[in-house]
């Protein structure tokens, strides 16, 4: 088993090719850990029934840096192989499964992403189209007639172990697929201070105020300020009016001794003519 002391470290993950979890009796396979440190000293490891975190060019494989090559595999190379470094670091492990039989089920080395889709196919030593049986979990799920079947927008419930078999040909050995969760967001990063504490979230900034939101503050904002003077205005009117009002005579009585004191300074201008005429 993998060494319990070893630290699993994602820069490194363990590419397989062919791409597949299943391959056939002296067919070839390359096995390589694509590491961002080269000074890191990344090799390729496995567990099979013959040993135990046993090294690439110990007794199996071509070591070529990071790469390991095996040029014709045998079914006592199944097993769990991963990356590791010198300081112990580990890589997530894969399964590989040699089949000595004459049929294979080719599926994803790797878990796949909740809702993405999988095929599955059915495969001879000889390629072929043949109708497949597809097999989870020791259930029948249905038959194909080209021998390819796909499991569209996957969730946790296609996780199992999957097989396939062929009429006259047999059965594949079992895989087993996994389904990682897809996460549609990302939690910010903890950011920790001297003294240990998490320090608070960081405050977002409100966000920019429209042209439109603008333009409605600032009328809200003038018809605060203007209001106020114009209902003084409209106060002091209404009292100067009231006053002047009560101080004024009617317009009837104006126009009354208006006319009365124009028919007397008519009846004087009379009489000064008159008198005039007569001397």
């Amino acid at each position: 088993m993998i060494n319990q002391a070893a630290v699993f470290d994602p820069a490194a993950p363990l590419t397989v090719s062919p791409r597949r979890s299943q391959l056939f009796e002296g067919d070839s396979v390359s096995l390589s850990c694509e590491e961002d440190n080269i000074s890191a000293g990344w090799t390729v490891r496995r567990n099979t029934t013959r040993g135990t975190r046993t090294q690439c060019g110990d007794g199996w494989g071509k070591p070529a840096g990071s790469t390991c090559n095996i040029s014709s595999l045998y079914e006592h190379d199944t097993g769990v192989y991963w990356c590791e470094s010198r300081e112990g670091a580990a890589s997530s492990s894969i399964q590989l499964t040699v089949s000595g039989g004459s049929v294979i089920l080719q599926s994803p080395v790797l878990p796949v992403m909740e809702g993405d889709d999988v095929t599955l196919s059915c495969q001879t030593k000889t390629p072929s189209n043949l109708p497949a049986a597809f097999i989870k979990d020791g259930s029948l799920i249905r038959t194909e007639p080209a021998g390819h079947m796909t499991l569209h927008h996957v969730t946790s419930s296609d996780e199992g172990l999957y097989k396939c078999y062929i009429s006259g040909d047999g059965e594949s050995p079992s895989s087993w697929i996994s389904v990682s969760e897809k996460y549609s967001t990302m939690a910010p990063p903890t950011t920790f201070l001297i003294d240990g504490t998490v320090a608070p979230p960081p405050i977002s900034a409100p966000p920019p105020i429209s042209a439109s939101s603008g333009l409605v503050l600032r009328l809200v904002c003038h018809l605060v300020v203007f209001c106020p003077y114009f209902i003084s205005t409209l106060l002091m009117v209404s009292l100067y009016r009231q006053r002047s009002t009560g101080r004024d005579h009617p317009v009837s009585m104006v126009i009354n001794e208006t006319e009365q004191g124009l028919d007397e300074n008519y009846d004087d201008i009379i009489t000064v003519v008159t008198t005039e005429h007569h001397f």
